[in-house]
Order: C-alpha cells, then sequence, then structure tokens
C-alpha cells in the first residue's frame, strides 16, 4: 500500500477527531469541506496505488464521488480536476483504453451527476419547506395578530373608524356603529362624509379648511376637539369629542376615535351655570365684608388692640382671598359659555405691558426680587429704540393674561429676578415672563393648564391659589386668537409664553383712526337728549353722587309713576345712610340706583 495513502488516511482520521472535539459554529461547512476533501485524496491515492481503473477499491471511490453533491461545486470541482488529470496522464503515457474511460465514467461521473440530483433536489425540497413554513408561520403570527387587534378595537367603548387616503372607510367598530347608527356592511367602502356627518358651532356642514379628517390627510398631524356636533343616521345631533390621528406618511389614511360628550357638556353648562350664579350672588357680601374689615383696621375708624389686629388682619387675607376665588369662577364661567366680552382696541403691546409691570413692581421690590422688563431697559448710556408691536386685541384680556403670569412669578420665586420680554415677527407677539423660581416637575408639565390644578409638592404647600389662574389665562388667549405655554426646569425657574397676533404699523394707524371715530359715536349716543328722556338728577332720590337715571318719555310715565319712582329710590337711599351710620363710618356708601352690575 502506498505510504501517501496511509498518511492522508491519517491526517484525515486526526482532522475528523479533533472537529468532533471543538468546532466554531461559523467554521462549520469550511472543516466539513476540508474533511471530505482529505477523504476523497485518500481514496484516489489508494486507488492510483493499488492498479488504478482495475484497483479493487474503484467502488470505494465511486460511492464518495456521491456525497460530492452535498457540497455543491466546492465538493464537485476537485473531483473533476482529480479525474481530468487521471484521463490526461494515461492518454500521455498510451495507456488509456476503451475500457478505462469506460470506468472512469461509471466510477465519477456518474456519481457526480447522481450526487447533484440527489442533493441538490433534497436541498431544494428543505429550502421550500423551509420557506413555506416560515411562511406559515408568518401568516399564523399575522392572523393572530389581526385577531388581537381586532378584539381590542372592537372592545373599545369608544367611535373607531380608520380611513384611507381617499376618504373611503376601512373599518368601523361597534361602538361607532352604534354612536352614528350605521351597520358595519353599510358604512365599508363608503366615503366618510356619509357616515360621519360633522357640523360647527353654528350646525353647518364642515368645509376642507375646517374638517379635521382633510386637515390631517394634508397634513399627517393630530388634531382634537370638542367644539363639533354629529348628524346620526336618524338626524339626531350628539356634541362628540373626535381625536383624528395620522397612520404613517402623509396621505397614507388617518384613525377617527370619538365619544359622546352630549351629558357631559350639558351638566359642564349647568355646572357653570351654578358657579356664575354663585360668584354673583356671594362678590357683594364678600366684597362688604372685606370693606369692612378695612375700615376696622384703620386708626381713625376703630381702636383696636395688637391680638385682635392680627386677627383681623388674617380675616382680611381670608376675605381677599375668596374674593379672587370668586372673580376668577365667575371669569371662567364666563369665559367657557361664551359671555365674555371681546371689545379690541389697537394698542402697542410694549408700553401696554411696561405699564402693568410696572403695576407689580412695589410687589416684587417687597420680596427682595428685581422685576426686569427687557425692551425698555432702566438705564443706558446709549441710544435705544424700542420696536412698535401693535396688536388689535381687547385690552383687558391682555391685562388679564399678563397679571396671572407675573403675579404667579412673583408668587413662586423665593428670591432672584423676573425677566419680562417681548419679541415678534411679522405676524406674531411673543411676551415671555422668566422667573429664577422653584420650578414645575416635568409630571405636572402636561396638566398646568387645567382647570383647578395646582401643583403639589413640598415647595407649594404654603403658597395659596386657586388653580384657575393659569386656565383662565388659556382661555383667554384662545379667544384672542393666541396661545400660551410654558417651560420649565423643576428647581431652576420657569418661563411662560404669550403668542398673540401682530397687526403692521400701518393697520395699526387706520384702525386707530376708525375706533376713535367708532368711541365718539357711541359717546354722543350715550350723551341723552332732555327733550326725549325724563332725567332723575342723583339728588332727587337723596344721594350726592350716584349715576344719573334716563326714563324714556316714549314710555308715557305720568308724573305720578316719576314721583313712585323717585320716592321709592329716595327710601332705598335711606336705608343706605341708616346702614352707614351704624357702621360708624365716616364717610357715605353709594348704592347705585340701577342696582348692582
Amino acid at each position: 500500500m502506498n505510504i501517501i495513502a496511509v498518511a492522508l488516511a491519517g491526517l484525515t482520521a486526526l482532522v475528523c477527531f479533533i472537529s468532533y472535539l471543538w468546532v466554531p459554529k461559523t467554521k462549520i461547512f469550511p472543516i466539513s469541506l476540508g474533511i471530505y476533501l482529505l477523504l476523497e485524496a485518500t481514496v484516489a491515492a489508494l486507488v492510483i496505488s493499488t492498479g488504478g481503473t482495475s484497483s479493487p477499491f474503484i467502488a470505494l471511490w465511486g460511492l464518495a464521488c456521491i456525497f460530492s453533491g452535498i457540497f455543491g461545486l466546492w465538493g464537485s470541482l476537485p473531483i473533476l480536476i482529480a479525474v481530468s488529470t487521471f484521463v490526461a496522464n494515461q492518454y500521455i503515457i498510451g495507456d488509456l483504453s476503451i475500457q478505462a474511460i469506460i470506468l472512469v465514467v461509471l466510477s465519477s461521473l456518474l456519481p457526480l451527476i447522481a450526487s447533484f440530483i440527489i442533493w441538490h433536489n433534497k436541498s431544494e425540497k428543505d429550502e421550500l419547506d423551509s420557506d413555506n413554513k416560515a411562511y406559515q408561520n408568518l401568516a399564523n403570527k399575522l392572523s393572530e395578530v389581526a385577531s388581537k387587534s381586532e378584539i381590542v378595537i372592537n372592545a373599545i367603548g369608544d367611535g373607531v373608524i380608520a380611513i384611507d387616503s381617499q376618504g373611503i372607510i376601512q373599518l368601523i367598530n361597534p361602538a361607532a356603529q352604534e354612536i352614528i347608527g350605521w351597520g358595519k356592511q353599510d358604512a365599508l367602502a363608503l366615503n366618510y362624509k356619509s357616515v360621519l356627518k360633522l357640523l360647527d358651532t353654528k350646525g353647518n356642514e364642515l368645509d376642507a379648511t375646517t374638517d379635521p379628517i382633510q386637515q390631517v390627510l394634508n397634513i399627517n398631524q393630530q388634531i382634537r376637539t370638542t367644539s363639533l356636533t354629529l348628524l346620526t343616521k336618524s338626524e339626531k345631533k350628539l356634541n362628540i369629542s373626535l381625536v383624528v390621528s395620522p397612520i404613517s406618511q402623509v396621505g397614507s389614511g388617518v384613525i377617527a376615535v370619538f365619544h359622546d360628550v352630549t351629558k357631559e357638556k350639558d351638566d359642564e353648562r349647568k355646572q357653570a351655570e351654578f358657579i356664575s350664579t354663585a360668584s354673583h350672588e356671594m362678590r357683594t357680601p364678600v366684597a362688604s365684608i372685606e370693606g369692612y374689615l378695612s375700615l376696622t383696621l384703620g386708626p381713625q375708624t376703630a381702636q383696636i388692640d395688637s391680638r385682635a389686629r392680627d386677627y383681623i388682619l388674617k380675616a382680611h387675607a381670608s376675605a381677599e382671598h375668596l374674593g379672587h376665588l370668586l372673580q376668577d369662577l365667575l371669569g371662567v364661567s364666563k369665559a367657557e359659555d361664551g359671555r365674555l366680552p371681546n371689545k379690541p382696541k389697537v394698542v402697542n403691546i410694549i408700553t401696554f405691558v411696561h405699564e402693568i409691570v410696572q403695576g407689580f413692581e412695589q410687589k416684587a421690590s417687597a420680596k427682595g426680587i428685581d422685576l426686569i422688563f427687557s425692551p425698555i431697559p432702566t438705564e443706558s448710556t446709549e441710544k435705544h429704540i424700542t420696536p412698535a408691536y401693535f396688536v388689535n386685541l381687547d385690552n383687558d384680556h391682555i391685562r388679564e393674561i399678563m397679571n396671572n403670569l407675573v403675579e404667579n412669578a412673583i408668587k413662586y420665586t423665593p428670591n432672584g429676578e423676573i425677566v419680562i420680554d417681548i419679541e415678534g415677527d411679522e405676524e406674531r407677539v411673543v411676551i415671555s415672563v422668566k422667573d429664577s423660581g422653584i420650578g414645575i416637575p416635568a409630571e405636572d408639565m402636561p396638566h398646568l393648564f387645567q382647570k383647578f390644578y395646582r401643583v403639589d409638592n413640598k415647595n407649594t404647600r404654603e403658597i395659596g391659589g386657586t388653580g384657575l389662574g393659569l386656565y383662565l389665562s388659556r382661555r383667554l388667549a384662545e379667544i384672542l386668537g393666541g396661545r400660551v405655554w410654558a417651560e420649565s426646569i423643576y428647581g431652576k425657574g420657569s418661563t411662560f409664553f404669550v403668542e398673540l397676533p401682530r397687526i403692521s404699523s400701518q393697520e395699526a394707524s387706520n384702525l386707530t383712526e376708525k375706533q376713535t371715530i367708532q368711541t365718539k359715536q357711541e359717546a354722543d349716543k350715550i350723551a341723552v337728549n332732555e327733550s326725549e328722556h325724563v332725567v332723575i338728577e342723583p339728588a332727587q332720590v337723596g344721594v350726592t353722587n350716584g349715576p344719573i337715571n334716563y326714563v324714556p318719555r316714549s314710555q308715557s310715565l305720568t308724573p305720578e309713576q316719576i314721583a313712585a319712582y323717585v320716592t321709592k329710590q329716595r327710601a332705598l337711599a335711606q336705608q343706605q345712610q341708616i346702614a352707614v351710620q351704624t357702621s360708624n363710618r365716616p364717610q357715605s356708601i353709594t348704592i347705585p340706583v340701577r342696582g348692582p352690575q
């Protein structure tokens, strides 16, 4: 036996043993290929050393060739090269016979062909089976996810409608079917406008610019609204809360989630009516209590000891707090039911806000806080040009917002500074109130502008408040066509921003001229002609500085009726004087003859 065959056999056995003990997973194929090629080389050496084509081990060579297909071309090419070399060598030495060619074909080429047929088909079958199995697994998983999603969507109490980019309804859950009165089979594949009929506050159908679903399809941003009405299939109108969210890219489709808030809206209306009535009725007695307490604290009206003064001071502070609460409640109630007046007037926001800030300088100074108004430097050796930012908005609303923000900044800043700044562009003005106070925790930021919400931690428990100031500021900003938001780092201070729509200087000039003319016309209407009215002077009803009453002559009042009215008002005035004398108040209290406003 040839020594080469023995050496190759030994090397093959050694490599197999080492591979059995240890082989990296990433190297299995190349090591297996190497072992197979060593085995082929060992058999080839054995065949050549024992007679070549007449060797008794020629069948072993054919058997080894059958496994070459496992390794593809990497296993077949070395065999083809070896066989071609053998045939060429036999031809050169003149020992290539027909019998040798037949043996080569039978022992080498046929096993190679058989190997490809066996292993290649099996590999394809295994791969196909593997692909089918993977596909089946994926299909099962998708089916399972779809089933779970359908269960979740059907279990949601809110109405859910999925709409594609063309506005066609692709999904509607049972809650939506119950709310709008449409069945699943009737609603699917229809345009959403035929099923989800949305109306504005005036009962008009929405156009493309006000339709939240169309807007989300265009801008791909979520929209929330509670101001729309839904017209059901039975023509019933429902107040709804609607959230429209985009699915992915612009125009891909949206998910509309809505629920009926008619009862909630009705409860809110009743609650607002109660709060408004209670606040209005309680405001007058609370003001009287506060006034009498103020008189008691005056050294000219009462003599009290220090202990009693301390009690009265605390009662006075509580009365003031209650008065602020009632005023805030009344303001919130008016804002929610649309009773807040909105009388726009052109104003330069720089000078207007500066006047408001100046009103807080004493309060900030008493607490040791620097109140800085950045647009107008207090000390400057260089000339400073202050920009003019004009707005045409209700001045009282702006004042209320700024009062709330500056007062809060002073309240929640133990020491340091508060900086008020104003910036803007051609379309908007942004007022910022930045303090170095206690800051707001991140978890409280989303709820900051909600009604009655107050940050509750160790730093705020000693600070009073109603939880209505920021809510009212937000509502007032929305009425003005702007917005309010805040940024804060807990422990390092907060910054509140107010954004308002700006007008140009030319537009401000034109509007100011028109408003001046309008104000003069209104003043002329108030100036009542005595030939058309009966004028009742304050002295006629027993007061010195009350308002004048005008009774239209068109009512054809008789002199007796006018005299009875005067007598009644005089009696009320006398009662007021008696009450003043009883309370030892040195000056008179004047009650308007028209009653409380």
